[in-house]
């Protein structure tokens, strides 16, 4: 039976349907495979570089590639919507998805894979602000609690599963294989979206739609160029290099251009009348933050377990899944009291437990157990879990069904460049705090130091017996060099973490700005 057969009245919204949840899994499945390979190439990267033969940093296009393409489409959304039918581009941006996985596996060499990952970026963009704005408009406004906790656990457990999955993928099998899995799935997906997913008449094809070719063209050299900044900035030395102050430049008239086209002229990609709405402006702000928060904590958090503690890179992802489990717990909760509770209350005790397990990790040393690192995890998960599905909520909740799609597009745009923001920014932050910490330490490096003239006696008396003395001496000082560099880059790390979590202690002032949730029942 057709949806549009089963859709009711109810007094809150004029459509709904009569079985909400019959469309939450395939959707969700769509949304996980999308979202889980944004981060599952990561640990396979340096494998492809060698089959490609490859370096470092050109490989680094098979990731930002993905991103540029989706970033693209996701803006795009509510346009194609409308040119194609909502229901009809989504199940055909899965299939485009699905197809180009299978391309991904079957890539001869880095050109190959590039061309295939920009189409799976493209075909992927835009699963998520639509699943999100349909799962919002299936369900009463004072029920959405329960749906978006459902989506909200694909969008956080992806990115967390996603290397675990991929080292093991990689270790055991091959690399085509992470995108390989997706075909089954992927297919699956497409199909029962096709049967079961929520279609309003206002979501139908619509006649007359133009595309808005110049602010098209402005988006793609917006965030191609934007892309480009936050992946080499940091090895050119930002703005120290000409090349990135004109590629940032590129990218700052590109945006102003862009905005002001969707402003001025009819037809536009984007309705930037949403921005009115004061739940919208202030929760996208909140998410973009957190955004950032978690794809840097999920960059950062490996490189110290590899670099610093010696982990594999099977075992630094493994080391992520208590954030998972956090994460599954704070949905059943979500899933539970979120429509009973005022919605800000939990964004506020997910910002709290967010914040101090950021100072928890602030103050390791290299002396840790795994118990160390898996009680923290579970706290993030636990935190972001609490975040994420109200942040949503009070985000969306005050805007019309039909704004849902197009909102949903610009907030996943944004919080797209908060990751991207945040994965940059956390590089930066690891090179020049090691900096600093060096520079503040290598002065202990003295002959006036009795702790640095003992040490450096002993190794040398212990390496005098396999080595001439001045030998030995000069060892045993980069030894103690060495040492140093490891306690400065341990210390950049720490301080790291120490930003993150006082930057969602942070946020809890701006949750006084949102408007409290109009749909929670009332206290009997």
């Amino acid at each position: 039976m057709a949806n549009e057969q089963v859709i009711v009245e109810d007094e809150d919204s004029k459509y709904l349907p009569k079985n909400p949840w019959s469309a939450v899994g395939p959707i969700l499945l769509a949304v996980f495979i999308y979202v889980m390979d944004g981060t599952i190439a990561n640990v396979a990267l340096p494998h492809m570089a060698g089959s490609f033969s490859a370096t470092r940093d050109e490989s680094m296009w098979i990731l930002t590639s993905y991103l540029i393409a989706s970033g693209i489409v996701i803006p795009s959304v509510d346009f194609f919507s409308k040119l194609l039918g909502r229901k009809n581009f989504f199940v055909i941006s899965i299939l485009v998805f699905t197809i180009a996985s299978l391309l991904c596996g079957m890539a001869r060499n880095l050109t190959e894979m590039v061309i295939y990952r920009v189409l799976q970026g493209a075909g992927g963009g835009g699963i998520v602000p639509i699943s999100q704005a349909v799962i919002m408009e299936s369900f009463p406004k004072e029920q959405r609690g329960k749906g978006m906790a459902i989506f909200g656990m694909g969008i956080i457990l992806a990115p967390i599963i996603g290397p675990v999955l991929g080292g093991w993928i990689t270790d055991n099998w091959s690399w085509p294989w992470i995108f390989f899995i997706n075909v089954p799935f992927g297919c699956m997906a497409a199909i029962l979206c096709h049967k079961t997913m929520f279609n309003p008449p206002y979501s139908w094809r619509q006649k007359g739609v133009k595309i808005d070719g110049l602010g098209f063209l402005f988006l793609i050299i917006w965030l191609f160029f934007l892309q480009i900044f936050f992946d080499k900035g940091n090895n050119a030395d930002w703005f120290n290099a000409t090349w990135i102050c004109w590629v940032f430049g590129i990218s700052c008239a590109s945006a102003v251009a862009f905005f002001i086209s969707q402003i001025m002229r009819k037809d536009t990609l984007l309705d930037l009348s949403v921005f009115k709405d004061r739940n919208f402006v202030i929760g996208t702000l909140i998410q973009v933050v957190m955004q950032s928060v978690l794809y840097a904590s999920l960059a950062i958090l490996p490189q110290f377990l590899q670099s610093m503690m010696g982990y594999t890179a099977f075992l630094s992802g493994y080391s992520m899944m208590p954030r998972g489990l956090g994460s599954f717990t704070a949905m059943v909760i979500c899933a539970l009291i979120a429509d009973k509770v005022d919605k800000r209350k939990l964004v506020a005790v997910g910002l709290t437990l967010l914040g101090c397990a950021g100072l928890f990790f602030g103050f390791l040393n290299l002396q840790i157990a795994s118990i160390n690192i898996m009680i923290p995890n579970y706290i993030m998960g636990v935190g972001m879990g609490l975040c994420m599905v109200p942040i949503i909520n009070l985000s969306l909740e005050t805007l019309t069904n039909q704004q849902m799609t197009n909102a949903s597009g610009i907030q996943n745009l944004l919080k797209n460049i908060g990751g991207a923001i945040g994965t940059s920014l956390v590089a930066t932050m690891l090179t020049r705090f090691a900096q600093v910490h060096q520079y503040m330490m290598v002065g202990n490096l003295s002959e006036l130091n009795e702790v640095f003239v003992n040490r450096v006696n002993t190794y040398t008396a212990a390496l005098s017996q396999y080595y001439p003395t001045e030998v030995a001496r000069h060892m045993a000082e980069y030894l103690q060099y060495g040492t140093l560099i490891k306690q400065s880059t341990l210390w950049a790390f720490m301080d790291a973490f120490r930003i993150f979590g006082l930057l969602c202690f942070a946020l809890i002032p701006l949750l006084l700005l949102l408007k409290r949730s109009k749909f929670q029942p009332k206290k009997k």
